[in-house]
């Protein structure tokens, strides 16, 4: 996984010196866009997350109301078991659920674990190709300086989430929600207090929009209550 970090920042460094060597005023708003779409994308992914079904008949019930200690040994032979019968994207599915009931446990995550399976799955890929593009093509300084908001906003947004529930951060994230770029704790808490409004974990942009989204998916049960935790 680290080979794969080093790779996507070298991606993202090369697209951001595409970007500088076409300098442009645009660039500013076009950094914004790409800042609310990855708020967005984060939201909508959270929003589907949250509700879609855990699979069913491999313990994950067990692990979400397990009422001893999570560092026994008991139960880290259940969480290993259970790991084990599950493809990666069940176990996004399960991590955002287990969250809302021990939403501290997210914020003693580390970074690697946090954004690994974001950059793999979605950064990376994005990044090499807009480095072809960027190389290959006449793609103006600011579409480059857009997708490099994009990319950095998608590839932390569980970073950012993680920041959320947790007191002690670093001063970058302190300086960010100063100037709204990140929201803030008690902004986020108000997806805790209901799970059924603003899903999205960056600086919260897109939730007006999304919890639109969620009213009508919910009211039409393409997203159900069943969904929120596993069951056996």
């Amino acid at each position: 996984m680290r080979i794969v970090l080093a790779l996507f920042f070298a991606s993202l460094a090369a697209n951001a010196a595409f970007a500088l060597r076409d300098p442009s005023w645009w660039a500013i708003p076009a950094m914004l866009l790409g800042w609310y779409v990855a708020d967005m994308l984060s939201g909508a992914v959270h929003m589907y997350m949250d509700y879609r079904p855990c699979v069913t008949n491999v313990g994950l019930d067990r692990l979400y109301f397990y009422g001893g200690s999570r560092e026994s040994e008991e139960y880290q032979t259940m969480f290993r078991a259970a790991m084990k019968r599950i493809n990666p994207l069940e176990r996004l599915v399960y991590d955002f659920k287990n969250h809302h009931p021990r939403p501290d446990a997210l914020g003693r995550r580390g970074v690697v674990r946090l954004i690994g399976s974001t950059v793999l799955a979605g950064a990376l890929p994005l990044s090499l190709l807009m480095n072809a593009a960027a190389f290959l093509l006449p793609v103006p300084g600011w579409a480059v300086a857009g997708m490099v908001a994009l990319l950095i906003g998608g590839a932390f947004a569980q970073y950012f989430h993680g920041t959320l529930h947790r007191a002690d951060n670093v001063w970058i994230v302190r300086v960010m929600r100063r100037v709204s770029l990140l929201m803030t704790p008690a902004a986020h808490q108000l997806h805790h207090d209901t799970l059924k409004r603003d899903f999205s974990t960056n600086c919260g942009w897109s939730n007006p929009l999304l919890n639109r989204v969620f009213a009508l998916a919910y009211g039409r049960q393409w997203l159900r209550d069943e969904g929120l935790e596993p069951v056996g």
